[in-house]
């Protein structure tokens, strides 16, 4: 069932339409009219007469085609039939504006799944309830009770699970400056969610850039999906509130301690190429810059946990020292850094500005710099073959018009094709700019410039680098997302008869572990194995080893170990006395290494959830872990540990301190552990802990599995 008719309905009728101004029966009927929609519009009320010069009709069966879109402003109670006469009607589509179903209770929610199962049998498509529908600005049409006018058009498409931040949202935007091309409240989305809008909202030729509210999922694989697919072309920008939970769920690994749901949701939108905001305003700030430049910066360069593969960033254009330094230090907190500029740049911009001007990046032409000077200067800077894009602070000139500034720049950056020609076309191709516009009165008419122009205007640097910071996290996915994975890991073995087994069916190197029942059981199997082994109390209550002094290391000899089994088995009964004690683990000791946790939790609505990190003990103190969503690739798993210190310190740590060991075989380990818990679901936890990393090889030194009904 499509849900196409919501955004280009024939006709549409407003069931529970009123002659009282009060009413959001009359609040509808009034956008409706006054948004200029050009299909036809009907009204259906308890009484006959007229609205707006339009029929009132009282019953749906009187209502002359085309309508195919219905928007209910009824009593609750009422709702199942109503939908039931739509589907009478031929309407396929119905926008449920009413409360009082799942979000007041167990009986309203009964209500809600009534008006489904009828939808459902009779192929309607339901948007809501307790929503205040939908506007398009270039259809144009506007179903909601909103007070007017229409918002500006614009190229942003907003998808909210809340109606009020809607409304709040679409007044503050006036006063922004900035527009919207499509946007939808689902309310409770009894029917229609988040995940079927997506794509519908992306094939809109006039949005350029998604930005979703949402408190939760509806379904998590398939919002991955689907949004993988969206930002392929589109950038999509999520705010997901409810953060911090009053209770978390016990793990039994340190895995599942340190994955909770948000980390679920974070490795999500990775996954899925979508940029998540931690607030409101910085949603709508990066969302006016994708608008512009929705491909990013043309070549993104990223430090702290991202490859670099040149040493281009971003350039600075100011007056003034001060929010240079700001903005410098804004764009490192964002993962981007500042461009090394070259001899020739240095040299045309030390030519034409005072001696007193600071040439290097921040280039500050000082107080007295006019328009043409800031023109002049960003012509340079665009030209530089090291500047991915440039951050220009504007606060009022001492001697000038700061609309006069903004004239010229926007010649410029149009002339390089750094604006939109039209706000509906494929993207600019020139180098994103920015502008840090400080200040209030003297700045606004420079505003209206700038806003004319399409180009992102800020009222702090810092917001301005965030803008930056999101436009070149949208280039490097574009650059490296993630594309199908074929299995190409495959199990090496079919013989599986614990967590290890199944491991190493997997191409996972692992150290044997073998039971010793008693001393000379122990006895014969480090004879077996050869010393130096490891020795680790076995016993069904005791998760956490060495917290209770039940693991030994570097045992050489007959003699230690025979010592040691006593000693630990006496320390095991005193610490813990109620513990059942099988005997001990023994392994082969493992050389030094580095060590780190590699693991897995299946979380509920996403699936396996990959984690990276500090191993051994300290692994839940230190909380220096990545995570991301199964299957994994090369590039995602490399993300993954480059996100860690764990995983930058495998190349080396001060001088030889710490030596470098094999990060591929990480990599290696992290792959082939992903493809386990994505094609078994009977696991739900498993974790390395240690994996010991060598100079070319990793060993899984300890291996703990959690299964379904276990």
């Amino acid at each position: 069932m499509t849900i196409q008719t919501f955004f280009s309905p024939k006709g549409v009728v407003v069931i529970g339409a009123s002659t009282s101004p009060e009413k959001l029966g009359y609040g509808v009927a009034r956008n409706l009219i006054a948004s200029g929609y050009q299909g036809a519009i009907h009204f259906i009320s308890q009484k006959s007469g007229e609205l707006f010069e339009r029929p009132l009709y009282t019953n749906l069966s009187d209502v002359p085609d085309p309508v195919d879109l219905a928007i209910l402003i009824i009593p609750t109670l009422s709702t199942p039939q109503i939908i039931e006469d739509c589907a009478k009607r031929g309407i396929k589509a119905a926008i449920i504006v009413s409360s009082g179903f799942r979000e007041v209770g167990a009986q309203g929610a009964a209500l809600e799944g009534q008006c489904v199962d009828v939808a459902r049998r009779h192929g309607i498509r339901l948007l809501g309830p307790n929503c205040i529908g939908t506007l398009d600005t270039h259809l144009p049409l506007d179903t909601t009770f909103l007070q007017p006018p229409l918002p500006a058009q614009g190229g942003i498409a907003f998808v909210s699970h809340s109606g009020a931040f809607c409304a709040a949202i679409i007044d503050w935007a006036r006063g922004q400056g900035f527009g919207f091309s499509q946007i939808i409240s689902l309310g409770n989305q009894a029917d229609v969610n988040e995940t079927d809008m997506l794509p519908e909202v992306a094939k809109d030729e006039h949005t350029r850039v998604i930005v979703l509210y949402m408190e939760s999922v509806s379904d998590g694989k398939k919002f991955v999906q689907a949004a993988s697919e969206v930002t392929k072309h589109k950038p999509v920008i999520v705010l997901k509130v409810g953060r911090f939970e009053a209770g978390q769920k016990a793990a039994a690994s340190h895995t599942g301690a340190l994955a909770g749901s948000e980390a679920a949701f974070d490795a999500a939108f990775a996954k899925a190429g979508i940029l998540r905001a931690d607030t409101a305003e910085q949603m709508f700030d990066w969302a006016r810059a994708l608008e512009v430049y929705p491909n990013g910066l043309d070549t993104p360069r990223q430090t702290r946990g991202y490859s670099t593969t040149s040493n281009k960033g971003i350039a600075i254009l100011t007056n003034a020292g001060g929010p240079g330094v700001i903005a410098a230090d804004a764009l490192e907190t964002n993962g981007l850094v500042l461009s090394q500029l070259t001899e020739s740049t240095l040299k045309a911009l030390s030519s034409y500005l005072p001696p007193s001007a600071s040439v290097h990046n921040p280039v500050d032409m000082l107080a007295s710099a006019s328009p043409e000077a800031y023109a002049t200067c960003l012509k340079i800077l665009l030209q530089d073959e090291n500047v991915d894009g440039v951050l220009v602070i504007l606060p009022p000139p001492p001697m000038f018009k700061t609309e006069d500034v903004a004239e010229r720049l926007v010649e410029v950056i149009s002339a390089q094709g750094g604006v939109p020609a039209a706000k509906d076309g494929d993207g600019s191709r020139g180098k994103p700019v920015v502008i840090a516009l400080m200040g209030s009165t003297l700045v606004e008419e420079a505003n209206k410039v700038f806003q004319r122009a399409h180009i992102p205007t800020y009222p702090f640097p810092e917001r301005a680098a965030s803008a930056l910071g999101a436009l070149a996290r949208r280039a490097k996915y574009l650059d490296h997302r993630p594309q199908t994975i074929d299995h190409i890991v495959h199990r090496q073995s079919s013989v599986v008869n614990s967590s290890d087994d199944l491991v190493s069916s997997y191409g996972i190197t692992t150290t044997p572990i073998k039971l010793a029942r008693d001393e000379n059981e122990a006895v014969t199997i480090a004879n077996e194995i050869g010393f130096p082994v490891v020795m680790k109390i076995a016993s069904p209550d005791i998760l956490h080893k060495s917290d209770v002094g039940g693991v030994l290391l570097n045992i050489n000899d007959t003699s230690s170990l025979q010592n040691g089994y006593a000693q630990m088995i006496e320390r095991i009964q005193l610490a813990k006395p109620e513990a059942r004690i099988e005997g001990v683990h023994l392994q082969r000791q493992i050389p030094e290494g580095q060590e780190v946790i590699v693991g897995m939790v299946r979380d509920p609505q996403f699936g396996p959830l990959m984690m990276f990190g500090s191993g051994g003990v300290e692994v839940e103190g230190l909380k220096d872990v990545a995570f991301a969503l199964a299957p994994l690739n090369q590039a995602e798993a490399r993300e993954m540990i480059l996100k860690t210190w764990a995983g930058r310190k495998l190349k080396g740590f001060r001088t030889g301190t710490v030596p470098p060991v094999d990060e591929e075989s990480v990599i290696d380990v992290l792959i082939k552990l992903s493809f386990l818990a994505y094609e078994h679901p009977e696991v739900e936890e498993i974790e390395i802990n240690p994996l010991r990393v060598l100079q070319k090889s990793a060993v899984a030194v300890d291996v703990r599995m959690k299964i379904k009904g276990e």
